[in-house]
């Protein structure tokens, strides 16, 4: 066999391959003999077609067939013989007739690309730090409660109070109304509702809407103009003004619960009251804490990485990752209920930037990974399971999930991988403390 192999730019190549179609001589009649044996001919018993039939009918497609695999074969015989570095699967291309004596094929591929790892001594990037302390714990604990919050009518005794002497509908009240709304004195679709239950504050309505609500009581009726914006949802009421009257069934004020060991047991926890359940409170967001400094610094070093490295990313494995976001997001769309979602056009040129950074950065790690002895140790990957675990009300349930499943073993050493690249680029880079709040922390990207 003769080959021959042309480099056609950085990464893409071609290797022409040759050979003999006498070689498939017997795998040719040992695939018209099968195909023979289950074919369906009038007049002919399964399995007792005349050969010369099975040949008419078939013998081009098996020709085609067999020389396709007879070229991958050698193609990958050779590239393993070479130890070329493939970044995806060859497109093969016949350039001599079916029925040639000699059989030429021409293979273009890529080849993964040379990484140059630039100078990570060079770089900076931000660590950021949170302290948790009383009033952080205080807010969390203060979102719990606002999660068993329930009402009562204002004015009315009750095991919790009457809500104080003022009745009329504050911030933060649940109020119940009937309301018709009309535009040039007609109601219009969706203007009209009765025992229409909102919150105060909430947001959910129009503020125009609520702040008429506000200080009305119970029975109390008031009229007022609504101008609904031009980008409303509702188009046939986008950009007009409508008048509506509101008439308030009732006002019920927020009761939440007191911070006792009762609400601690509500939340499940049975021993240790509210010390127990503030420490734990602490534990969780210690722990958030931790999971947003590591996600900000990762994406930091990403980033870093990304633009000090010099690559060419191979176009084939572009246009994979291109295919899986657009597959990814098909998927989302059908999770949200979105109607006929596989048939959503999702042009794959949208993904296109996002899926180069995504090779890049996963042809970098991979250099890093080997030439830095990077790789995921059996006792790394334990302690991520064990920690992630702990999270859950039966961990070690949790670690015979993880092990008994490959895939989700992989997505474990995937992250600690990550974890390696991320201290030993922190150990070279120029690594500056931020100190900033809790809520600081959670708003920044």
């Amino acid at each position: 066999m003769a080959v021959q192999i042309e480099n056609l730019g950085s990464l893409d190549r071609k290797i022409t391959l040759e050979f003999a179609r006498a070689d498939l001589a017997k795998a040719r009649e040992a695939r018209l003999a099968k195909v023979g044996k289950t074919m369906k001919i009038a007049g002919f018993r399964p399995g007792k077609v005349p050969k010369n039939i099975v040949e008419k009918q078939h013998g081009m497609q098996v020709d085609y067939e067999l020389q396709f695999d007879k070229a991958a074969e050698l193609f990958y015989e050779l590239s393993q013989k070479e130890g070329i570095a493939l970044a995806g699967q060859p497109r093969l291309e016949p350039k001599s007739e079916l029925g040639a004596d000699k059989v030429v094929f021409e293979a273009f591929f890529e080849v993964l690309p040379e990484v140059k790892i630039g100078d990570i001594s060079s770089a900076e990037v931000s660590k950021y730090t949170t302290e948790i302390g009383d009033a952080e714990i205080d807010r969390a604990i203060d979102v719990l409660r606002k999660q068993q919050v329930h009402y009562h009518p204002r004015g009315q005794a009750g095991a919790h109070g009457d809500g104080g002497a003022n009745t009329a509908a504050q911030a933060g009240d649940q109020v119940v109304i009937d309301f018709v709304g009309k535009i040039d004195g007609v109601e219009f679709a969706g203007g009209k509702a009765e025992n229409f239950e909102y919150v105060l504050g909430e947001g959910r309505m129009l503020p125009e809407f609520e702040a008429a609500t506000l200080g009305l009581k119970a029975g109390e009726s008031k009229s007022f103009p609504l101008s609904f914006p031009s980008d409303y949802h509702g188009k046939d009421v986008a950009g007009k003004t409508a008048e509506f009257t509101i008439t308030v069934k009732s006002v019920n004020w927020a009761h939440m619960p007191v911070v006792d060991d009762a609400f601690a047991l509500s939340l499940g926890i049975t021993e240790g009251g509210v010390a127990k359940m503030r420490a734990d409170v602490k534990e969780n967001l210690d722990r958030e804490v931790k999971r947003r400094i590591t996600t900000l610094l990762k994406g930091e070093v990403m980033e870093k990485l990304n633009s000090i490295c010099d690559l060419d990313a191979p176009k084939s494995l572009v246009a994979s990752e291109q295919e899986r976001l657009v597959e990814g997001a098909r998927q989302d769309l059908t999770q949200r209920g979105v109607p006929n979602a596989k048939d959503v056009p999702i042009p794959a040129e949208l993904f296109a930037e996002q899926a180069l950074k995504r090779v890049r950065l996963g042809l970098i790690l991979s250099e890093l990974v080997k030439k830095q002895n990077l790789t995921a140790t059996a006792d790394q990957i334990k302690a991520e399971i064990d920690e992630q675990a702990a999270t859950y009300e039966d961990p070690k349930e949790v670690v015979r999930w993880f092990y008994s499943n490959p895939s989700r073993l992989k997505d474990i050493e995937n992250l600690v991988l990550e974890d390696n690249v991320i201290k030993y680029f922190t150990s070279l880079a120029k690594v500056t403390d931020k100190a900033v709040s809790f809520e600081e922390l959670s708003k920044l990207n």
